[in-house]
């Protein structure tokens, strides 16, 4: 049936062509005058592919005309442009409805040649005569001269191939929170850069590239000007008129690059003019939607749609709102939609736009569900590995996410997000990506990539790369094989393994100088380290999400007990193969149990092998390098940063299941066997830091209270390899010293500081009055209206006075506490902790502060588990502790619908240790944190 519908559009094209002139002497002769006929089409889009085609045929001696006025041809060769589907309006006959229904790609195209030399390239669109051009053109610039014999049929795979750019910064901006960046030249100089954008732009267009998403928390406020609220406006009127013109460029040439810019902004966020002005919050997750904020928003989104109308959105409910539940539905249907809608009347159109749904902390299905009856052009699109890269076949519930969003009927488009735990260092593994892409599709159900930049996504358009003079690498030139890559697999996923490595091997050799043989052992050293971050982050992270800095390493503690660190269990039941982490394996050791699926020790040994492997074959061509040889000293560095960071993580994680057998054995031999694998794994890191020191300005781009693994990273902080050495060096001394004390009988000297009951109670007047107070020892029921009472408690909170709170209000209203206090004090909350993935539904307990899902979860410093497992109470789910700190004054604790326990108010400056408490109904588990502490 394909062959018969291509049969039927060529011969439509003879029909719209008209008689060819008898051929001419077939040889192709440099200087032959070759004519490309563009009859009767008029399309921007059109008109830059067949620039592109004319430019390449001028630069390998050829003449060219451009006839745009003749529908036939003259006497000399010609190449017929044509649009299929203009021709099939004009013979609508040709087409049975069968094959009507089963037409190919818009993007399609076909390149066929005649006997007599001339050339018929046919799209099925603009976008399709686009792409038929670039590869009749990529093809003359390969062989030098326009091909004689040529039948292609092709189009691409995915729907959606679009990268993406942060209009954000590393920081918060003074006096605003995360995600608020107004569009002006001081904050973003690089947005008003015209040569910039078209450096990006060709970029995109030459890998297939068509859609591009910009990324901002409320752009609204940059570019659209409201008459019912003026004073919104967060720029002056001379950078309006700047991003005005800019915005209109970045789409106009965007378009003619078959290339759709898609506006995303979160929910709900409004300018800081128009908070300030309404006495309200730019943003709050807990705070219901208010008539003002919703007009504001609906309105916003109007201006926009009526402005730019080939702009489409992307809307993002979760995160800066309270996320799964019946608000986001509400905001989508009734402010949203309607707001585009609106903006489409003023217009005077009936197209719809296309909206982009963000699975992200939301019911996506659900939303979906409401919201198809009343628009239908919806996408919706979700994270592939969450906010890093870990395995090409994602499973379990995650997986069924994917799979249910792609059969709602709309286009589900996988997104390749944060990539944290690639920072800073280049990957450009494409057989890694290739497998990731045939995931998404026969795994995930996806059609469209949405791909962020490999790394410095908050950076941009910068990498994070030192180099001498000052001078700062563009990302989309020093990553060109990460955006080549996923844009090549998006076009077609299914290519031959040992097609693929001929075709990388000698772009790499051509790129650097060098002979097909070494570029194919560049191509090694890149697939080799681009196993490693992916093995470690799968089998030994707290999370999937940027909180996380894989690169820097971790702490032993988060190591032999990452569930007091808020382990992000999504990263090991959905992002990865079926394995064990590092505690259960070494449970399974010591009770001889059977091993199941991918474990801790295969890893260990697979990352050093893909470390040796990498450096071995850069350093094996590195005497033969013609080219580009300061990119080719950078990309040995990191083969051997990445060789560093693979040991440094294989004695570390080793020396960590010396450590937890010991929590079996009681014996101490099994410390000391962990000690010289801990020192050999500083010796590593100290190698990590010798080579990163000059060649990066750091490991993560994104600088704010976010990070948390290994270390803190707030205000800049511990975002370098030398900073994060000393706390490693200081736990290697701290075990040290531990194990000598244990040798010595001395326990007294490594107790944890779980037994002193120093909290005490701040002084504090709480609003309403009649909220009343429970002692913690006192065995009192802990809820109005329920008989629950703690059956055990860590000592440090035992002298606190706990809030005694409605369950049945906390569920239907959530919490709210208004007090004052003389002197700055931190609340203690206690949040129950279910084992479940993190999108799904829990109607009954409040969700722990996540930064995984929301961006604002640490505003209060809270994102921290002080004390984990710290009480128990019959037939519930273990709780930990987190601190939220608030100034003197009059305050307010909001928290979203959902149970939870108010245990206290201490002092802002009492120090809370941070331990797992081990608190079960079955008794105390025992940790063994205080080794390294």
């Amino acid at each position: 049936m394909k062959f018969r519908i291509i049969i039927l559009f060529l011969l439509v094209t003879v029909i719209l062509i008209g008689e060819k002139l008898v051929a001419q002497n077939n040889k192709i002769i440099p200087g032959e005058e070759i004519v490309i006929d563009v009859f009767k089409l008029n399309s921007p889009r059109i008109e830059f592919g067949v620039e592109k085609l004319r430019k390449a045929l001028l630069q390998k001696g050829y003449q060219v005309i451009v006839n745009r006025k003749s529908p036939v041809s003259s006497g000399k060769r010609n190449i017929a442009i044509i649009d299929i589907t203009k021709a099939l309006e004009e013979y609508p006959e040709m087409l049975t409805t069968y094959e009507r229904k089963h037409m190919p790609s818009k993007e399609a195209f076909i390149i066929e040649s005649e006997k007599n030399g001339n050339i018929n390239l046919q799209g099925f669109s603009a976008s399709g005569i686009l792409y038929g051009c670039l590869d009749l053109a990529d093809r003359i610039t390969a062989a030098g001269k326009l091909p004689q014999k040529i039948n292609k049929v092709d189009s691409p795979e995915m729907v959606l191939r679009g990268q993406c750019i942060g209009i954000q910064k590393s920081t918060y901006l003074p006096g605003r929170n995360v995600y608020e960046y107004p569009y002006t030249p001081e904050t973003f100089p690089w947005f008003y850069n015209k040569k910039l954008w078209l450096q990006v732009l060709d970029s995109m267009v030459d890998n297939r590239m068509n859609s591009l998403y910009l990324w901002n928390g409320h752009p609204f406020a940059s570019l659209v000007k409201l008459k019912d609220y003026p004073y919104a406006v967060e720029v002056d009127d001379s950078t309006f008129k700047k991003n005005e013109a800019m915005y209109r460029f970045i789409t106009t040439e965007a378009d003619k690059r078959g290339i759709w810019v898609i506006q995303m902004f979160y929910n709900i966020i409004v300018s800081k003019p128009f908070a300030e002005y309404n006495h309200i919050k730019t943003q709050e997750r807990e705070r219901p939607i208010i008539p003002l904020i919703a007009d504001y928003t609906r309105k916003s989104i109007a201006a926009f749609v009526e402005k730019y109308p080939n702009v489409g959105l992307m809307v993002c409910l979760g995160e800066a709102m309270e996320g799964v539940g019946k608000d986001d539905i509400e905001w989508f249907t009734k402010t949203i939609i309607p707001g585009v809608q609106e903006g489409m009347k003023a217009l005077g159109k009936t197209e719809e736009p296309p909206i982009v749904l963000r699975a992200h902390d939301t019911d996506a299905p659900s939303v979906m569900e409401a919201a198809l009856p009343l628009y239908k052009n919806l996408y919706t699109e979700a994270k592939f590995n969450g906010e890093a890269l870990t395995y090409a076949r994602p499973r379990g519930e995650w997986a069924k996410l994917h799979q249910t969003l792609s059969h709602l009927g709309s286009v589900q488009i996988e997104n390749v997000h944060i990539l944290a735990n690639l920072e800073p260092f280049r990957y450009g593994a494409p057989d890694f990506i290739q497998q990731s892409v045939i995931g998404m599709h026969e795994v995930m159900g996806g059609n469209g990539l949405h791909l962020y930049p490999q790394a410095s996504y908050w950076d941009w358009p910068y990498s994070a790369d030192s180099v001498k003079g000052g001078k700062r690498l563009l990302q989309i030139e020093r990553d060109w094989i990460w955006y080549k890559a996923w844009s090549r697999y998006a076009w077609k996923a299914n290519r031959s393994r040992a097609d693929e490595i001929n075709y990388w091997s000698n772009l790499l050799a051509v790129k650097f100088g060098c002979t097909n043989a070494d570029g194919k052992k560049i191509l090694e050293a890149y697939e080799q380290s681009g196993e490693i971050a992916p093995k470690l982050l799968r089998r030994f992270g707290i999370t999937d999400g940027n909180r996380q800095t894989l690169t820097l390493g971790m702490l032993m503690t988060q190591l032999i007990n990452p569930y007091r660190y808020g382990l992000f269990t999504l990263l090991y039941d959905g992002e990865s193969p079926e394995g064990e982490m590092l505690t259960q394996y070494a449970e399974k050791e010591w009770k001889k149990q059977e091993h199941i699926g991918e474990t801790p020790v295969q890893i260990i040994s697979e990352v050093k092998q893909h470390g040796d492997k990498a450096v071995a074959a850069i350093t094996a061509v590195e005497k033969n390098i013609k080219k580009n040889k300061e990119e080719f000293k950078r990309i040995k560095n990191d083969m051997l940063c990445y060789k560093a960071m693979a040991y440094h993580y294989a004695e570390k994680t080793t020396a960590a299941l010396d450590v937890l057998r010991y929590k079996y054995s009681d014996d101490i031999n099994d410390l000391k066997k962990a000690m010289p694998l801990l020192e050999k794994s500083v010796s590593s890191y100290k190698e990590l830091v010798a080579l990163t020191q000059g060649t990066y300005l750091y490991a993560n781009s994104m600088q704010t209270q976010q990070r948390k693994i290994p270390i803190r990273g707030a205000n800049g902080t511990f975002k370098t390899w030398a900073e994060v050495l000393g706390p490693f060096e200081k736990e290697l001394s701290r075990f040290k010293y531990a194990v000598d004390s244990i040798y010595k009988r001395n326990t007294a000297a490594v107790e944890t500081s779980s037994l002193k009951e120093r909290l005490q109670n701040a002084e504090v007047k709480i609003v309403p009055a009649d909220l009343k107070f429970y002692a913690v020892n006192d065995s009192h029921t802990i809820f109005s209206d329920t008989a629950l009472k703690m059956e055990n408690f860590a000592g440090d909170i035992k002298l606190l006075n706990g809030l005694q709170l409605s369950w049945k209000e906390q569920l239907s209203k959530g919490t709210e506490i208004n007090f004052t206090t003389d002197k700055p004090v931190k609340v203690l909350v206690g949040f129950f902790k279910l084992k479940k993935a993190a999108f799904s539904k829990d109607t009954t307990f409040l969700k722990e502060p996540e930064l995984e899902t929301n961006a604002s979860a640490n505003d209060y410093g809270q994102a921290e588990i002080k004390i984990a497992n710290a009480l128990v109470i019959k037939g519930m789910p273990p709780v930990n502790i987190h601190t939220y700190s608030f100034p003197a004054g009059a305050n307010k604790l909001k928290l979203a619908k959902g149970v939870c326990l108010i245990l206290g108010f201490v002092k802002d400056d009492d120090i809370i240790p941070v331990y797992d408490a081990g608190l079960t109904e079955d008794g105390v588990k025992v940790e063994i944190d205080w080794l390294f502490e």
